[in-house]
C-alpha cells in the first residue's frame, strides 16, 4: 500500500533525510521524498497518530487540511525555486508555480495572501533575502555573482531589495558580522 503524507517545515535535503529515516523507523519504506511530501510503501496501514508523533518529535508537522497542503506546496516549491544550488532560468514565479502545482496563479495568490498575510511576491523577496545572507556569510561569491545566482538581472536590484528588507546594505551586513538569519520554514 502506498500513501503520500504532506509535511510542514521541510526546507532542505537534510529535512528530507530525517523524514525518510523517521518513516523507516516505523516500518514504512519511503518511495519518493520531496520538500513538503513523502510517499511511502507499507505492508500495513500506518497509524496517523504514530506518524504525527514521530514527525513532531523531529520538528515537522503532518498536514491534513487541503488548503494548508496547497500553501505548504507553494512554500516548498518557492524554497526550491530560490535554492542557489539549483540555478533556475525561470524568472517568472507565477509561471513556475502554475507549472509545478497545476493550479491557476490567481487562486494560489489569493489563498496564500489570505492564509499567510503576505503576497507570494513578498514571500519570494524574503526568501531571496535569507539566501543572500547565507551566500554573503559563505564569502565565496561577489555581490554580482550572488545576484546572478538568485536570478536577478542586476546586482543593484538585489541591493535595493536587500536594504528594503533588512535596513542594511549588503556591505554593511557583511562587515557587521551580526549575521542574524531566519530559518526558511519561519519566513513569511
Amino acid at each position: 500500500m502506498t500513501t503520500t503524507f504532506r509535511i510542514k517545515n521541510m526546507v532542505c535535503d537534510r529535512c528530507k533525510m530525517i523524514v525518510s529515516q523517521s518513516f523507516e523507523e516505523i516500518g514504512a519504506s519511503p518511495i519518493d521524498v520531496e520538500l513538503g511530501a513523502v510517499s511511502v510503501a507499507s505492508d500495513f496501514p500506518l497509524d496517523f497518530e504514530q506518524v504525527r508523533h514521530i514527525l513532531e518529535s523531529r520538528g515537522f508537522e503532518l498536514i491534513l487540511d487541503k488548503n494548508e497542503i496547497l500553501i505548504e506546496a507553494v512554500k516548498s516549491n518557492l524554497i526550491d525555486f530560490v535554492n542557489p544550488e539549483k540555478l533556475r532560468k525561470e524568472e517568472n514565479v507565477s509561471a513556475f508555480l502554475v507549472e509545478k502545482l497545476n493550479r491557476e496563479y490567481s487562486l494560489l495568490s489569493k489563498l496564500f495572501s489570505k492564509t499567510e498575510g503576505v503576497s507570494i511576491e513578498k514571500y519570494v523577496i524574503n526568501l531571496k533575502t535569507e539566501r543572500t545572507k547565507e551566500l554573503i556569510q559563505m564569502n565565496n561569491l561577489s555581490f554580482s555573482e550572488i545576484a546572478y545566482t538568485l536570478g536577478y538581472k542586476s546586482s543593484s536590484h538585489l541591493a535595493r531589495q536587500f536594504k528594503a528588507v533588512t535596513g542594511l546594505s549588503m556591505s554593511e551586513y557583511k562587515n557587521s558580522q551580526n549575521w542574524a538569519r531566519k530559518p526558511l520554514d519561519q519566513i513569511v
